[in-house]
């Protein structure tokens, strides 16, 4: 039982010390700190590592709470070298608390102790060339924060481990689980989802049949009633239709209550899974800040580290993947950011290099940067690097732009020699690897006024977002909320016109800036549909390029919403950002502000989305006349696959049927609700999947010949040939998808 006990108290010292180490951090860096509140934090610290029996952090939270009293009480300044004391004794503490196995830790490394022992000039402890007088020993404050951890029945949950340490409670309360496993749970959940939306119409069908039944009993009791005694085959025809009604009756309220219970436990596991998915930046970035700031002290150097967004809710598979690229991109800018104190003081600077590293959300992507206030990228240096690894032809000249991109070759370094931290040219290279696996880019670009920025651009996975629903030619679809600038509602016809182009004038007097009016349906390729055409419905949005003024159709509402990847296939890369799913489980498709700016540039030139957008007619396949439409059955488990592919298919004119799966599929075609032309079916599917699907088809004598095409992720030779051997007509993969492929084939199978 103590033993338990214990465990508990340590799981609240874990969550307890890391908010008071966090808030004293942030008010080293901060222009105007509260020492009350940070002396309160180191007595609080104290008295939670004594509750908990650690003596070696109770020693150090005394150390820093008698600084600290100082320093509130304008005895002694913080200055630099306390500053440092100061960080190097939180790292310690963290590193001490990760270590922790059963209660019992390493030992504390002297360090932290001997420097605020210096500081505070106490007895064995060489004092600085210049110190302030020995401080008492803090006097007790008010009970204002309590100095022992929260009781065991109000602790809160568990936290997240840091990387590469369990924490104490690791095996009583925290499993490990891989991020692909959480990425799998999070789709899986909405897929099942929208798989429990799909059976309302069997609840609605139950409900009907027991009304039926209802009225059938009624009318068969009538019917006894009035009937002779010579006839008691009514009677027993009443009896059984009443028999009957309450079954019906009894069948659609079980199905009503287990569909009510279903749908509330998907709803709690889908959240569940969102908050597996997403975790704040601070988890596994964090820990990089104590990396850097040890590797400072190895070298001897003064490093000030700036760390902004790090709450942000990002996917933990994105951070997991950038946790060691980004830990390279920060000791490549220690190295090559450092300029000796002089050369700093010269230049303006402080004498500490800056480093910072800022998690951020721009329009549709995530953008993590590593930047410094060093002397800049050396352009002079990367150019004769360039040309002496035959990068560069001798006698071309080379822009910045292209020079800023061969840093990122393998074993590209401008470094003089080879040390600890730079010199190989693996960090930049590693950086690019890590963008190019998350579907993004990375570039290196100089900083205003001075320094270097590496700036990751990734796009938004798994993400709760701020979305501004809009609505164009009769759809709807999604733009980042932190790219919306302002929304407009203005009468057309007080709007100047300029080549055509209907222009807003934003802002007022000399400041004031006009700009053309593009239709989000025309990017789309659509014809627009407003509600009022005689008034402007626009959104501004800020991109990277300035400001869009964007034209649509209706304006709706703005939410948080789940954003997904980007569909695998049949997506514009260039417009969508990922698909959101609204309340239904019906998704609409984030848009990219970056890329609908591009394609406003261009006159709206692009073409169409190639999902949700009217499909350009191909010019080898025919779209069924409105008069003979052909019925396609669409399969799959994905509902954002299945409503994708039912846009591109009734925008080509034909009618499309939808099935969540092969068995659903194959019990619809053999009920023979609707005569259907063609099978469109995915492999992958929970119950029956495309292959088994198939075999079934080719199996009936009812539907050996109709055309039926696999479409699929799974693009091995294999399973080609296994699809094609049993007997598809078609096989298509998403990773090489094209509509126009998609709809010719469909054409020349019909």
């Amino acid at each position: 039982m103590a033993e338990d006990i214990r465990k508990l108290l340590l799981a609240a010292f874990d969550v307890e010390h890391r908010e008071h180490v966090a808030a004293i951090r942030g008010a080293l860096g901060s222009a105007t700190p509260d020492w009350n509140d940070v002396f309160r934090r180191a007595h609080s610290l104290k008295g939670a590592s004594r509750a908990v029996d650690l003596p070696a952090v109770e020693a150090v939270a005394h150390r820093l709470e008698t600084l600290f009293e100082g320093v509130r009480t304008g005895a002694t300044a913080l200055d630099r070298e306390a500053a440092n004391a100061v960080h190097l004794v939180l790292d310690r503490i963290e590193s001490y608390v990760a270590g922790l196995t059963d209660g019992a830790g390493p030992d504390m490394p002297p360090d932290a102790l001997a420097a605020l022992g210096r500081l505070l000039r106490l007895p064995g402890e060489a004092p600085p060339a210049s110190s302030p007088a020995p401080l008492p020993d803090p006097a007790p404050i008010p009970p204002a924060a309590p100095a022992a951890p929260p009781a065991a029945t109000a602790l809160p949950a568990a936290p997240a481990p840091k990387p590469g340490s369990e924490p104490a409670e690791a095996s009583a309360a925290i499993l490990r689980v891989p991020a692909e496993a959480v990425e799998v749970l999070a789709r899986a959940s909405h897929d099942l989802a929208s798989t429990l939306a799909g059976q309302a119409p069997a609840a609605d069908g139950l409900a009907r049949l027991a009304r039926l039944a209802r009225d059938l009993r009624l009318g068969a009791e009538a019917l006894a009633a009035g009937a002779d005694a010579e006839r008691p085959e009514w009677r027993a025809f009443a009896a059984r239709a009443g028999t009957f009604a309450r079954e019906a009756a009894d069948l659609a309220r079980r199905q009503a209550s287990a569909t009510s219970a279903v749908e509330g436990a998907a709803t709690r596991v889908r959240a569940a899974a969102e908050r597996l998915a997403l975790v704040p930046a601070e988890t596994v970035l964090a820990p990089l800040a104590r990396s850097l700031r040890e590797t400072a002290r190895e070298q001897g150097r003064e490093v000030d580290i700036d760390l902004r967004g790090l709450e942000l809710p990002v996917e933990r598979g994105t951070l997991q993947a950038l946790k060691d690229p980004l830990l390279h991109a920060l000791r490549n800018a220690f190295s090559h950011g450092w300029e000796a104190p002089e050369v700093r003081r010269a230049a303006g600077k402080p004498e500490a290099l800056g480093l910072g590293l800022e998690v951020a959300v721009r329009g549709a992507r995530l953008q993590v940067t590593v930047f410094d206030d060093g002397p800049g990228p050396d352009l002079a240096r990367i150019e004769a690097t360039a040309r002496a690894r035959g990068l560069l032809d001798p006698a071309a000249a080379a822009d910045p732009e292209t020079l800023l991109r061969l840093v990122f070759e393998p074993g590209f370094s401008t470094a003089e020699a080879v040390d600890t931290l730079s010199g190989r040219g693996y960090g930049l290279s590693v950086a690019a690897d890590a963008a190019r696996q998350l579907m993004g880019s990375v570039r290196l670009e100089p900083r205003d006024p001075a320094g270097t920025a590496l700036v990751f651009s990734l796009p938004l996975s798994a993400a709760r977002r701020s979305l501004l629903l809009v609505e164009a030619a009769g759809r709807s679809y999604a733009l980042p909320g932190g790219a919306v600038e302002r929304l407009l509602r203005l009468r057309r016809s007080e709007l100047p016109v300029a080549m055509g182009r209907t222009i807003v004038r934003l802002g007022t007097g000399d400041a004031a800036t006009s700009h053309p009016v593009t239709d989000l349906a025309a990017i789309l390729g659509q014809v627009a549909d407003p509600a009022d055409p005689g008034m402007l419905t626009a959104v501004v949005l800020r991109t990277g390029g300035g400001r869009l003024a964007l034209a649509v159709d209706r304006l709706h509402d703005v939410r948080s919403f789940l954003v997904l990847p980007a569909p695998a296939f049949g997506a514009d890369p260039g417009l969508i950002a990922g698909t959101a799913v609204l309340h239904g489980d019906v998704p609409v498709l984030v848009l990219d502000p970056e890329g609908l700016a591009v394609r406003a540039l261009a006159g709206a030139s692009g073409g169409p989305l190639g999902t949700m957008a009217p499909a350009p007619r191909s010019t080898t396949h025919a779209s069924p006349s409105a008069s003979v439409r052909a019925t396609i059955l669409v399969v799959d488990d994905s509902i954002t696959t299945r409503t994708l592919e039912k846009g591109i298919l009734e925008a080509a004119g034909y009618r499309v049927v939808v099935c969540v799966d092969g068995q659903d599929a194959l019990d619809r075609l053999r009920a023979e609700i609707e005569p259907v032309d063609l099978v469109l079916a995915d492999v992958e599917m929970p119950r029956l999947d495309g292959f088994g699907l198939l075999k079934a088809l080719r199996a009936d004598e009812r539907f050996a010949r109709l055309p039926t095409i696999l479409m699929t992720s799974r693009g091995d030779a294999a399973d080609v040939a296994r699809g094609l051997d049993l007997g598809a007509d078609a096989y298509l993969t998403k990773q090489k998808f094209d509509q126009r492929q998609l709809l010719d084939t469909i054409g020349q199978l019909l």
